[in-house]
């Protein structure tokens, strides 16, 4: 048995999550937040058979894209000392997956 938590964007976590409950997968979801933007993210946490990992991995590559979007970003001009936003783009969306192996599970 291995213990999967995805770290999916917030943009994509509704989705992940439809069709992993379509597919019969039973899960844990939490909203999180952390990384360079501090954006919301949603972390699953699934407990499934060896054999379910590639599955699931597979549901998670297709329903959680990387994007690009632009941020504003401060822009120091020292000579005036001014301080003014300047748009970047940063990429966005996609997830972490952990994957590890569950020693003992139990269903009280």
């Amino acid at each position: 048995m291995k213990l999967m938590i995805a770290i999916v964007n917030k943009n994509d976590a509704g989705k992940v999550s439809d069709v992993l409950r379509e597919q019969g997968y039973r899960f844990t979801k939490i909203a999180t937040s952390g990384g360079f933007l501090s954006t919301g993210n949603s972390t699953l946490f699934l407990g499934v058979e060896d054999e379910q990992v590639e599955s699931v991995l597979s549901i998670i590559r297709e329903n959680s894209q990387k994007r690009t979007e632009m941020v504003s970003s401060p822009l120091f001009i020292e000579a005036g000392n001014m301080a003014m936003t300047a748009p970047i783009p940063v990429e966005v969306g996609g997830a972490i997956i952990f994957v590890t192996d569950v020693e003992r599970f139990e269903k009280v």
